[in-house]
């Protein structure tokens, strides 16, 4: 071993020791050993930022943001919503929910998927009166197996695909990882429907359902616009459609005037206000859904001037403009450009019109508008915006625009008349010349701890490969299955992968074991791209612990679960995969 090898060594073990120990930010950990690395002249100082500028960096920050497009767009909102029905028993709701969360995860990034899924999986749990850990863990692993089909779908993909094209000459495509991928993905699926979630501990699957907080319910009117679908209906059937948005329909205003009582069996027309109660969400997914406007509409319209539209709750306070004012006589919507949707007065409900009351201290407020004329009114009025209270609001009417302009960029890139990158970066663009993400979303939407992990890691495995440090370790491997078969080897490589990624961040994993493979491919005088591929299902395949993936992380405080409970069902899973996986790569990419 040589002094450069041991040294890489030693800096990739403390990077390996505090990733696991998680006290210290993974981004910091990985840019400071890039620091250590380059004033050691391990890796050379003009190519020490060469992994920002990186091609699997570039497509991971793309992805973020033309996911974020998509679901401002509705269109996967839509897809999911007429999909997920909240009545199934247990098995079946897991089964619906885990293959739409794995075809979504195919089609945007994994983390995407989840955040996506997440809330209408513990609504469901909510409505069925069950403990919401019965299903958001089985949610959360088929976000991570469906993220295995394409290319786009988990960054281990991607950086596998970005690596394969530096040491062999050319990338795997969009869907070459599509048949192993997809049935390792179906078989994980099944598992997790059918028995995975019958493995959680006691605790969790006897665990009362869920009771969120009381959350502050508004006041607010509704429009029917032209052509409006709920034009026509009497106020009463629209009933089922706000109990299922969990919406309270108070009455109708036409002509100004509030009609006596409920109004039940008033047609609504054209014109009418439609008065509903709930929560912001609640009351932006019933105005999508039953095809309603907001008033002041057709002055947000977004685009290249314009910005996504936010719904934020304020209070007033005493000292605020808007104290003993109305929305109307402070003229909002046209010196600010926000609207007053909706008014919370202490849970008591009012017969004025929301933009005509008189705002009383204490209020709480529910303004629309694009960040930048929310923040500035708020700032004028003196009011209190309500930290992490904000709704976007979804742009139902681009949903067809939105989905194909992804697809026409998938499709030039699988033609190969341009890159993939060339193609998600001219969609991004597109998704924000036409509002569907603004200018902050589009540095909100990207994971930047994730974007300065890989680009400090990418110099540092580079190094490594250059070092021969990969070619020890793949002599080790090599040695250790000596007289084996060349799929022995292919397992045991991905068996330490799949281990490393259950404590390791797994863009971290792929990268380190990416050249491994190569090395232990190129020993055996084997097709590497057997073992690329068994890399990158493996890296991608952390169900042991709730720290190997982000998903798992993310559903740890809402679920309730500890450290252990992951393993019981994430360890059968992790051994279904390999069992299913290597065939799969044995006969799609034979070696």
């Amino acid at each position: 071993m040589t002094i450069d090898q041991a040294s890489l060594f030693a800096i990739f073990g403390f990077v390996f020791a505090l990733l696991i120990w998680g006290r210290i930010r993974y981004d910091l950990v990985a840019f400071t050993a890039l620091i250590v690395a380059t004033a050691a002249e391990l890796v050379p100082t003009d190519q020490m930022f060469a992994g920002f500028g990186h091609p699997a960096v570039v497509i991971i920050a793309l992805v973020l943001i033309v996911s974020r497009g998509l679901m401002n767009s509705g269109a996967i909102e839509l897809v999911a919503s007429r999909l997920i029905a909240t009545g199934n028993g247990v098995s079946r709701h897991i089964g619906v929910m885990s293959i739409v969360a794995a075809a979504l995860s195919a089609v945007i990034n994994n983390v995407a998927a989840l955040a996506l899924l997440m809330p209408l999986d513990i609504e469901a749990a909510r409505k069925a009166k069950r403990a919401v850990a019965l299903t958001l863990m089985p949610l959360s692993f088929a976000t991570i197996l469906g993220g295995m089909i394409t290319l786009i779908g988990t960054p281990p993909n991607i950086v596998i695909a970005q690596y394969r094209q530096d040491a062999l000459g050319a990338p795997f495509s969009m869907f070459d990882f599509a048949p192993v991928g997809a049935t390792v993905s179906i078989f994980g699926v099944l598992f997790v429907a059918l028995v995975g979630w019958r493995l959680l501990p006691a605790r969790v699957r006897t665990a009362p359902a869920d009771t969120e907080a009381a959350e502050t319910l508004y006041v607010a009117e509704l429009r029917v616009g032209q052509g409006s679908k709920s034009e026509g209906f009497t106020l009463g059937d629209l009933y089922p459609l706000a109990d299922e948005k969990d919406i309270n329909v108070l009455g109708l205003v036409r002509n100004g005037r509030r009609l006596p009582g409920f109004a039940r069996r008033e047609p609504v027309r054209e014109g009418d206000f439609v008065i509903v109660e709930g929560n912001p969400k609640s009351i932006e997914s019933f105005m999508g859904a039953g095809d309603l406007e907001f008033e002041g509409s057709e002055k947000h319209e977004a685009g290249v001037t314009g910005g996504s539209l936010t719904l934020m709750e304020a209070i007033v306070p005493e000292t605020s403009r808007m104290a003993g004012r109305t929305a109307t006589g402070m003229r909002l919507l046209y010196r600010h450009g926000v609207t007053l949707l909706g008014v919370s007065r202490q849970g008591r409900r009012f017969h004025d019109r929301v933009r005509r009351l008189t705002l009383h201290p204490g209020d709480v407020l529910l303004l629309l508008g694009t960040p930048e004329n929310l923040e500035t009114a708020t700032s004028w009025l003196g009011v209190l915006p309500l930290e992490g209270r904000r709704t976007g609001v979804v742009q139902r009417n681009k949903a067809g625009l939105a989905v194909g302009a992804f697809l026409f960029a998938i499709a030039v890139t699988v033609a190969g008349i341009t890159s993939l990158p060339v193609a998600l970066a001219a969609c991004a663009v597109f998704y924000a010349a036409t509002g569907l993400v603004d200018g902050t979303e589009v540095y909100e939407a990207v994971e930047w701890q994730v974007v300065v992990l890989l680009a400090s890691l990418i110099p540092l495995g580079i190094a490594f490969e250059t070092s021969g440090g990969a070619e020890l370790i793949a002599s080790g491997i090599v040695a250790l299955t000596w007289g084996a078969p060349a799929w022995v080897v292919l397992l045991a490589l991905m068996v330490v992968t799949m281990t490393l990624s259950d404590f390791l961040n797994n863009v971290a994993t792929a990268l380190i074991a990416a050249p491994i493979g190569i090395q232990v491919a190129r020993t055996l005088d084997v097709n590497p791209d057997a073992f690329l591929m068994g890399v990158a299902v493996a890296a991608s395949c952390a169900f042991l612990t709730p720290i190997g993936h982000k998903n798992n992380t993310i559903i740890m405080g809402p679920g309730g679960y500890r450290f252990g409970d992951y393993w019981r069902m994430g360890l059968a899973l992790e051994l279904i995969v390999l069992a299913v996986a290597v065939p799969s790569i044995l006969v799609f990419w034979p070696l």
